[in-house]
């Protein structure tokens, strides 16, 4: 089995390009330097040329390149500095290392970049990065026709890939792991090596000026100032790109994709939260230890306990002392002759002593005593994963999706123990996994759902665990403190990485995987659906932690991609009460990613106004290529005075804090902007509606099966709507390749100036002291244009064909009538960037107005048998009870949707609908496209009319994303050809059921 990557993910495309557009105006180049000569097996000095990085773009037209690239992100600009640090944040199942992959590639192809070092935190995200780099070969040599490309995890004990980074023209891309490299007293990275002519490594690699690619900064870094970030200076990187989803210092951000965008373009895994939650349990006196620390020269400890409130119990939060009456503290006669002891707060070994009249117990942080029985509480919480496990898997099978199940545990001893005898036997939850397993497909429930053949009874065969591994194959618990524990860690993870794709097959019966903490990061798995933490949650990360194992959508047994929402729900089995949790993980993403759920910034509306200028004529145009630090004032300016406006009428606090004015204005359309403020109105309302909500948390108890109602569907009216739309087609795309030729001759001619390519002068004084060289810039930099006759010529045919996939021919047209082709030697590279950005623009238009639709004949279309056998589920608060639909229950995805839904069931022209379910799709070059609703209609004048309807906020065509828009023209040359007969299926783009009667159609 493979992987199939989809090269057009909007998200992932945008990131590639935030990156390579910082470097806009970079001409192709390297630069050489001799290497150390080293002696041939015959005795003979061999001297070699090493092949470098070399960055000749102005400072001024980088940071220039920036902020037009923040802007056009919604970035807040963060003014010029000297960094070369680049940040993209992307949330965890996003792709982050195919982006970086591939970004390596385009920044080679554009400006002739070709020495590259991952730097990676651990040893399971370096494996992680190899097996990434073996999956993706096949697809990006495809996607760039054969591009040689040569990459290697870096190995003291190997040094011939070094030496051969270090010479080779082709991209280089070396994986290292930061422990390899930030000890120098002690790492061979910065030792001299006779296979390397004397020098070190780290000596011939900085000579290269590698771009690094720096994987979880913020574990590589050790803080602004450790010996992580400074062994990353050491290398002389021309510049350093930094991708996490959770970054502790953001330099210079250029892409950004936080939880709330990726949930919300369901780029991942939606959550629901099962909850094990033990309700009542106050009969002994209980006590957790939540952590210890020196509070003003006294030592506290802060714990949970059961607390005497208004005639009731609570489980609350107090900092008690050494010698602390636990029975003042809580209130409860229950804690009598109960106190806090010994209390210590060295780092990583907190602890208390509670004192009982019968015994002492020492805790340390998460444990506690007088709890309900642990092994009990967990076994609940396994017979529920196995439960939601089963039911997917009747649900997915026939989808070709394998599901998987994850279980955290607090050591290896739990799954494996040795008996007396010295031998390794099941430990405690293997036994009681198996309990559980055996008793579930046992159940009717389950029993006569499963053929024989698809559920496997071999208990042994089903569950497995991935732990560190000695030399003699014995499981450990994970750690990374020392060179052997390194080694256990890195045979857990190359099993993990080998048998990636394996658990996917349904050949391979392991479905439910064990793990300590081998699996924190570096690897997850596509079909993970059900995550069952058994470990504490201490740290502040740890929920995004875990549930990052589970994030990817899924992939079939084929390995396609499958972008069902219905289908990518993620399923957390946790101790927490459901708002808790949705509550702490809140906390945990603003701590990470410096998301403020429902905090406003002055300067958070700046990309919005920046997006629009208003011309002369009024008409909208893009940011201006000609930015200047007068435009980006001007649109702070605003911003500001926008932020005020909300401030003064109540709509935030002093703080910025979204107020419940501004939300139960947004709800009922009636917030007002200002005039001055009315250009960018949609986009305003769009962005504080979506920053008024919250994380959107499901409560897995609250889900539900929607039923197809069966009267409906026998409904000769709801027959006769279904026979208008079931038709399925095919498309081909028919365009004048002189038109197309033409068009994009006439984009070029309207395109930005070309700048000329300057040298840029700086004047410093050089002061030479004990302490070293230094320098002092006297004045600021000039710069004179170069006229250079000799300036190297790339072949612009082959370089705009393989960016655009025109002929030729084509090419060569287009750059002849738009009469700017003399502009190709006053900068070569900034000529071709304009062409491709021009070229792709009005190629995507041309082929979405050409596209043609053909029916398709015989069975081709969609029976309304699906409606019985496609089962589809959704949460009551997304739910709405129907009388008129073909399910019980329309399933809403917005307040859009909502109020729709609201409409067709009040009015009473309306006979029957259905929101079409996810399997009712359309084909369209850009991938499949599922319209909303299908509804028949009687008006008061007798007419029966059938309408396929898009639902959006707004029908301005400006208001939605352009691939968006796309399909939605689609959707239109679908439906007018599958056109037949008397009265025919119409399609419409509304807001509300007026819409129908105003908006235009086919």
């Amino acid at each position: 089995m493979k992987f199939h990557f989809e090269p057009a993910l909007d998200h992932q495309v945008q990131a590639i390009e935030a990156v390579v557009d910082l470097f806009r105006g970079q001409e192709k180049c390297q630069t050489e330097f001799t290497l150390v000569p080293q002696v041939s097996e015959l005795g003979f000095a061999e001297t070699a040329l090493g092949v470098g990085n070399r960055l000749v773009l102005p400072d001024e037209e980088l940071y220039r390149n920036l902020t037009l690239v923040q802007l056009r992100n919604k970035i807040v600009p963060n003014g010029r500095t000297g960094s070369k640090n680049f940040t993209v944040e992307m949330e965890t199942g996003t792709g982050k290392t195919y982006v970086y992959l591939r970004t390596i590639i385009e920044l080679s192809r554009r400006y002739g970049f070709t020495k590259f070092v991952i730097v990676v935190p651990s040893i399971a995200i370096k494996e992680g990065v190899y097996k990434s780099l073996l999956v993706t070969d096949e697809h990006f040599r495809s996607l760039y026709g054969g591009m040689v490309y040569e990459y290697f995890v870096y190995d003291s004990g190997h040094l011939g890939h070094l030496r051969n980074f270090v010479s080779s023209r082709t991209i280089q891309i070396m994986v290292v792991t930061i422990g390899s490299m930030n000890r120098p007293a002690s790492n061979n990275f910065y030792k001299p090596s006779e296979s390397l002519g004397g020098q070190s490594p780290i000596d011939i690699v900085r000579e290269t000026r590698p771009i690094l690619i720096v994987d979880e900064p913020q574990s590589v870094d050790g803080g602004s100032h450790g010996s992580g970030k400074q062994a990353l200076d050491r290398m002389n990187p021309l510049f350093t790109l930094r991708y996490s989803a959770t970054h502790a210092n953001r330099y210079h951000m250029v892409y950004r994709l936080d939880p709330i965008g990726a949930y919300e373009r369901k780029l991942v895994k939606q959550i629901e939260v099962a909850s094990a939650t033990v309700q009542n349990a106050y009969n002994r006196p209980y006590v957790k230890l939540l952590g210890a620390r020196n509070k003003n020269g006294s030592i506290v400890a802060t714990v949970e306990v059961d607390v005497e409130s208004a005639g009731s119990v609570r489980r609350d939060i107090r900092v008690v002392r050494d010698g602390d009456d636990l029975e003042q503290t809580t209130g409860r006669a229950i804690y009598r002759d109960c106190s806090a002891g010994e209390i210590t707060v060295k780092q990583g070994h907190e602890s208390l002593t509670v004192r009982s009249p019968h015994r002492e117990e020492k805790l340390l942080v998460g444990d506690s005593v007088g709890d309900v029985d642990i092994v009990q509480l967990h076994r609940q919480m396994m017979r529920r994963t196995i439960t939601e496990h089963l039911r997917k898997e009747i649900r997915l099978r026939p989808l070709g999706i394998k599901v998987l199940s994850l279980f955290f545990l607090d050591s290896v001893a739990s799954y494996r123990e040795k008996d007396e005898r010295g031998q390794l036997v099941k430990g405690l939850y293997a036994r009681i996994f198996e309990e559980e397993y055996l008793r579930a497909i046992g159940s009717p429930e389950f029993q006569s759902r499963f053929d024989s053949d698809q559920i496997d009874s071999n208990v042994d065969q089903v569950h497995g665990a991935y732990f560190s591994v000695d030399r003699q194959g014995i499981w450990r618990d994970t750690a990374e403190r020392n060179k052997v524990d390194r080694e256990c860690a890195e045979r857990a993870y190359q099993l993990i990485m080998r048998d990636k794709e394996k658990l996917l097959q349904f050949e391979t019966p392991l479905r439910f995987i064990f793990s300590h903490s081998a699996l924190r990061e570096g690897w997850d798995n596509p079909n993970v659906f059900q995550i069952c933490n058994f470990r504490e949650i201490s740290s502040s990360s740890a929920r995004r932690q875990f549930i990052g194992r589970g994030l990817r959508l899924c992939v079939n047994e084929s390995g396609y991609r499958v972008r069902n929402p219905e289908i990518n729900t993620l399923t957390i089995i946790a101790r927490e009460d459901y708002e808790e949790f949705a509550r702490n993980l809140q906390r945990e993403i603003e701590q990470d990613t410096g998301v403020r759920f429902g905090l406003v910034d002055q300067h958070h509306f700046v990309p919005f106004f920046a997006s629009v200028v208003q011309g002369s004529s009024g008409a909208s145009q893009s940011v201006p290529p000609d930015l200047t630090g007068d435009d980006v004032k001007r649109w702070t300016s605003e911003s500001e005075g926008f932020w005020i406006y909300l401030r003064s009428n109540g709509f935030i606090d002093q703080r910025g804090r979204i107020q419940d004015k501004l939300r139960l204005a947004l709800k009922a359309g009636s917030f007002d902007i200002p005039d001055q403020f009315s250009s960018i109105r949609d986009s305003l309302i769009r962005e504080l509606k979506r920053m008024s909500g919250d994380l959107d948390i499901r409560n897995a108890d609250e889900r539900r099966v929607v039923r197809p109602r069966q009267c409906v569907l026998n409904d000769p009216d709801f027959r006769s709507l279904w026979d208008r739309i079931k038709t399925r087609t095919t498309y081909r795309v028919d365009f004048d390749c002189g038109r197309l030729i033409e068009s994009c001759a006439t984009e070029l001619r309207k395109g930005p100036a070309i700048p000329a390519t300057r040298l840029q002068w700086r004047v410093a004084d050089i002061d030479i002291a004990d302490s070293g060289v230094e320098t002092k810039e006297k004045y600021g930099a000039s710069s004179v244009i170069m006229n250079d006759a000799e300036i190297g010529l790339p072949d612009i045919l082959t370089e705009l064909q393989d960016q655009t996939q025109l002929t030729r021919a084509s090419i060569c047209a287009i750059l002849l009538q738009c009469g700017r082709l003399e502009e190709f030697r006053l900068n070569p590279q900034k000529f071709i960037q304009v062409c491709t950005e021009s070229i792709n623009r009005c190629r995507q238009r041309v082929i979405v107005d050409g596209i043609k639709y053909e029916r398709l004949q015989g069975d081709s279309f969609y029976s309304q048998q699906l409606f019985l056998e496609r089962e589809i589920t959704s949460y009551l608060k997304n739910m709405r009870a129907s009388t008129k639909s073909a399910y019980e229950h329309v399933v809403f995805e917005s307040k859009v949707e909502a109020d729709f839904a609201d409409e067709l069931e009040r009015d009473i022209q309306v006979k029957v609908y259905a929101k079409l379910p996810s399997w009712f799709v359309i084909p369209t070059p850009l991938g499949n496209y599922n319209p909303d609703w299908a509804i028949l209609l009687d008006t008061d004048q007798g007419e029966r009319l059938y309408f396929v309807v898009e639902t959006k906020s707004s029908l301005f065509a400006h208001d939605v994303r352009s691939i968006e828009g796309a399909k939605i023209q689609c959707g239109h040359a679908h439906f007018l050809a599958i056109k037949l007969g008397r009265d025919p299926a119409s399609y419409r783009v509304a807001t509300s059921l007026s819409d129908l009667f105003t908006a235009p159609g086919q």
